[in-house]
């Protein structure tokens, strides 16, 4: 029995069909399974038992023993929100009992840790264990993925697999609920069929032109490939950066999303709002020899290749993968 948490989510909901095609169908989904606009993530995916995420540790107390691995996707996600608390709750202390939970149970465990943890990038995006104290996140989202690491590395007792994954910026099916959270090509998607033309954020700094601010952008589909790679292969423990190893500017994927949909060019540069300029990243590539050098050997899709499945495949018909 596989147990995956943020089972109506982006990145889980993927990962449970990932694992239905190719067989596994012993599923425990785990999410808040209260909002309608997520229901549709899981309405035709196989798993035996859903359970509420509040009741999930009492569960595994009494259903640990049929367990055989907990992929642990389920967290707040929101970079604009500042209460500290809701992350406290709902990211570092759920995932703090989870590893105990693992631990305690002997179940290996996958959990979801983000790139939002590497802040500016002072420090490089290079997944060594050796700066993750040093680092310093932007956002309240970023400080709770971060403080579970720090924790996490600190302690003596240990599942008996375990890999904590940095998701680079993930985009995808299955990412309709989520709104302003969602991924740039979403939006840039709905502006070109809505106005006929994408918004960007104006470059301020003179180091980087409008529109070249540049991310590694990933497809869901990479992602839950790396996921369901570590879960059978279980190689070395870790955290593990999980990106392209490409930045990319965000011209590139406006160009793509509009070349996708076979609409002409209309690209418009608006100035990036005051509240977030100070902390608005202009780079950030994952560095993937760790992932790598633990087996992984699949190509990503590039940006290109990512983007056209994604809008003819699943935005444009409205499909859920």
């Amino acid at each position: 029995m596989i147990v995956v948490t943020g089972a109506s989510g982006f990145i889980g909901s993927c990962l449970v069909n990932k694992l239905n095609n190719k067989g596994i169908k012993d599923i425990v989904i785990v999410d808040d399974f209260s909002r309608p606009d997520k229901i549709k993530n899981t309405e035709y995916k196989v798993f035996k038992e859903q359970v509420g995420r509040k009741q999930f540790f009492n569960w595994l107390d009494k259903n640990h023993k049929k367990v055989e691995f907990v992929l642990h996707m389920g967290a707040r996600t929101d970079t604009t929100e500042f209460n500290a608390r809701v992350f406290d709750e709902l990211n570092l202390n759920y995932t703090k009992s989870m590893w105990k939970s693992c631990s305690e149970y002997k179940i290996p465990l996958i959990y979801a840790s983000s790139a939002a943890t590497y802040g500016m990038g002072e420090l490089g995006y290079n997944d060594n264990h050796e700066i993750v104290e040093k680092l310093k996140p932007l956002n309240p989202y970023g400080e709770s993925k971060n403080e579970f690491d720090k924790w996490m590395l600190k302690q003596t007792k240990h599942p008996p697999y375990w890999a904590g994954l940095k998701f680079f910026n993930v985009y995808g099916p299955n990412e309709y609920h989520k709104g302003r959270m969602a991924s740039v090509i979403l939006h840039a998607f709905e502006q070109i069929r809505n106005t006929g033309k994408v918004r960007l954020f104006r470059s301020h700094r003179p180091d980087f032109e409008d529109g070249k601010q540049l991310r590694d952008f990933v497809y869901v589909k990479d992602v839950v490939d790396v996921i369901y790679f570590l879960m059978k292969k279980q190689p070395m423990t870790g955290i593990f950066n999980l990106g392209t190893g490409k930045a990319r500017t965000f011209l590139d994927l406006a160009r793509a999303t509009f070349h996708s949909m076979n609409e002409p060019e209309n690209i418009e540069f608006i100035d990036t709002p005051e509240d977030i300029r100070d902390k608005y990243q202009y780079f950030t590539e994952a560095k993937m020899g760790k992932l790598r050098s633990a087996g992984y050997e699949d190509l990503f899709y590039s940006l290109e290749e990512g983007i056209e499945e994604y809008v003819q495949e699943y935005l444009i018909p409205g499909r859920y993968f």
